[in-house]
C-alpha cells in the first residue's frame, strides 16, 4: 500500500521501499497537496506558494513536469495515456487522491478527536504520538504555507500529549507521568493546561509540596513573560491542592456524609439576569448557566432599559450586564439598577476590556468585570466571588484598564494613602491585581477571615463603599503602575 508520510521527514513509501520523489520543489508540490486534505489546489495557487513573490518565467510548465514525474514516481506500473489515480487532475489545477490509512497526518488528526472512556484515549493517542518521528513539514521550512501547516500539526501534537496525560490520570498512572509532564511544561512553560496537569500528577504521587511548587514556578513564569496571574483554573486547583479537596483523588476519597436536609438545607441558586444585545451571548450564557449546579436564569434583556425593568421585576442577586448596549448602554443602566434599594450584585461584561466606561463603571460600583472571549469558568468564578461578597476582575481586563488609563486624574478621586501601613498598602497591591480574599490569604499566609477584616477597614479608612474602588483607588494614587501588573 502507498503510505504517504509528513510528520517527520517527508516521504512517499510503497512497503518497506522509499520512492525517490525528486528535488525539493518537486517533492513540495506533493507536500502541498497533501497538506490541501484531499481538495484540488490550483496551479496559479501551487506557483505562488513554490516561489513567493518571484516566479520563474517558465513556472507552469515547469509544476507540469513535477507532476508528470510525481505521477510516474508513485504509480510505476500505469500505461502511459492511463489516468492517474493518486496525484490526479482537478481543473483548474490537482489533487491528492488517498484514504485517511495513507497518510500520517491525516491518521493523527483523526485520532486527536477520539472521544470515550479514560482507556480508550489513552490507548488510540498514545498510538497517534508514536506516528512522529520528528519536526512536521520541516524540509520546507522556507515556504510560508509549510509552516502554517507545521504550526498547527504541532499544536494538534502538544494537544494530544495533554489529553493522553488526562486520561492517564484517570487511569491512576500519575506517577509514572511526571517525568514527561516535567519536560512538556519545560518546553512549553506557558501552556497552563500543561502545569495543571502536572500539579495534579504531583499531588496524586502523594507530593502536595511538590504540586505547589510548580504551581509557584506556573505563576512566576506567566507573570515574566506575559504580565499575567495564572488563570481562573490554576487558581481553583491551588485553592484545592490547599485544602486537600477530596474530588482532586477521586479513586482514594469516601463519599461524604449525607446529612439531613432538615439538619442543612440545600442552598438556594444564585437568581441571575443576562442583558446583552446580542443573541447569540445571551444563548451561550444560558448554556454556561444551565450547566453549572447553584444558578438560575431568571431574566434576559436585550438593552439596559429593558434590563432595568427585568431586575426590578425579578429581583436578582446578580446580573451580568453588557457594558455596551443600544437604548440605554450598560453602564448608565449598572448604575440605575445599583441606585435602587437592595440592589443586585452587577459584573460587567465587555469584548475588548478598552471602553472609557470601565473606569466609570469601577466608580459606580460594580462587582466585577469579565471578557466574552473569556473562558466559561472565569464567568463562574466571577460569579461566585460576588455570590461570596468579594469581588473579581478579570486579569485581561485589569491589565488593559491599568495601561488605559495611567496617569489620567480623576477629580473626583479619594484623599491620598496617609495613614496607611506596609501591609494595608500590600493588601491593595494585590486587591487591585483582582485577586480574591481566598487567594490572597493564600499568598500572605494568613486567613480569609482576616483578609475580610483589613478590606473592610481600608474601606472606613478611605471612605469607600465597595472592594472594587479600592481598584481605581490603587491606580489613581500612583500605588499600582502599568508595569507592576501580573508582578
Amino acid at each position: 500500500m502507498l503510505i504517504f508520510r509528513a510528520l517527520g521527514p517527508f516521504q512517499a513509501r510503497h512497503g518497506d521501499t522509499v520512492i525517490d520523489l525528486g528535488g525539493q520543489r518537486q517533492m513540495a508540490v506533493l507536500a502541498r497537496l497533501l497538506v490541501a486534505g484531499g481538495r484540488a489546489v490550483p496551479v496559479s495557487m501551487l506557483i505562488d506558494e513554490l516561489w513567493p513573490g518571484e516566479p520563474p518565467a517558465q513556472a507552469l510548465s515547469t509544476v507540469q513536469g513535477y507532476v508528470s514525474r510525481l505521477r510516474r514516481a508513485l504509480e510505476p506500473g500505469r500505461a502511459p495515456r492511463e489516468e492517474a489515480e493518486v496525484l490526479v487532475s482537478a481543473p483548474p489545477g490537482y489533487a491528492l487522491r488517498a484514504e485517511a490509512r495513507q497518510v500520517d497526518a491525516w491518521r493523527f488528526e483523526d485520532a486527536v478527536k477520539t472521544e470515550g472512556d479514560p482507556a480508550t484515549v489513552w490507548q488510540r493517542l498514545g498510538e497517534a504520538l508514536s506516528l512522529w518521528r520528528g519536526p512536521a513539514l520541516a524540509e520546507f521550512s522556507d515556504l510560508p504555507w509549510a509552516v502554517t501547516e507545521a504550526g498547527r500539526l504541532e499544536e494538534l501534537r502538544l494537544i494530544a500529549l495533554e489529553r493522553r496525560a488526562d486520561a492517564g490520570l484517570a487511569l491512576g498512572r500519575s506517577g509514572a507521568l511526571v517525568a514527561d509532564l516535567e519536560a512538556h511544561v519545560s518546553a512549553h512553560p506557558l501552556r497552563e493546561e500543561a502545569w495543571r496537569l502536572l500539579a495534579l500528577a504531583l499531588y496524586r504521587g502523594g507530593r502536595q509540596g511538590d504540586a505547589l511548587g510548580a504551581l509557584r514556578r506556573a505563576r512566576a513564569t506567566l507573570r515574566e513573560e506575559l504580565g499575567l496571574d495564572l488563570g481562573a483554573t490554576l487558581q481553583r486547583l491551588e485553592s484545592d491542592i490547599l485544602s486537600q479537596a477530596a474530588h482532586l483523588d477521586p479513586r482514594g476519597s469516601t463519599p461524604p456524609v449525607q446529612e439531613s436536609a432538615a439538619v442543612r438545607p440545600a442552598a438556594p441558586a444564585l437568581r441571575v439576569v443576562v442583558a446583552d444585545d446580542q443573541a447569540l451571548v445571551r444563548t451561550g450564557l444560558r448554556v454556561v448557566l444551565d450547566s453549572e449546579p447553584g444558578f438560575q436564569l431568571v431574566g434576559e434583556a436585550e438593552n439596559g432599559e429593558h434590563a432595568i425593568a427585568v431586575v426590578r421585576e425579578a429581583r436578582p442577586d446578580l446580573v451580568l450586564m453588557d457594558i455596551q448596549m443600544p437604548r440605554l448602554d450598560g453602564l448608565t443602566a449598572a448604575r440605575r439598577i445599583l441606585a435602587d434599594e437592595a440592589p443586585p450584585k452587577v459584573i460587567m461584561m465587555t469584548t475588548f476590556g478598552t471602553d472609557d466606561n470601565l473606569y466609570a463603571a469601577l466608580r459606580a460600583g460594580v462587582s466585577g468585570f469579565v471578557l466574552k472571549t473569556s473562558a466559561p469558568e472565569q464567568l463562574i468564578s466571577a460569579m461566585r466571588a460576588a455570590q461570596a461578597g468579594d469581588a473579581l476582575i478579570d486579569p485581561a481586563v485589569t491589565t488593559r484598564l491599568i495601561a488605559g488609563f495611567a496617569g489620567r486624574a480623576n477629580p473626583s478621586a479619594p484623599p491620598g494613602l496617609a495613614g496607611l501601613g506596609d501591609a494595608d498598602l500590600d493588601l491593595m497591591k494585590l486587591i487591585a491585581r483582582g485577586l480574591t480574599n481566598r487567594q490572597i490569604a493564600v499568598t500572605l499566609a494568613i486567613s480569609e477571615r482576616a483578609v475580610g477584616q483589613a478590606v473592610s477597614k481600608l474601606l472606613d479608612h478611605l471612605g469607600l463603599f465597595d472592594r472594587a474602588q479600592l481598584v481605581v483607588a490603587a491606580y489613581e494614587s500612583g500605588l499600582v503602575n502599568p508595569g507592576d501588573v501580573g508582578r
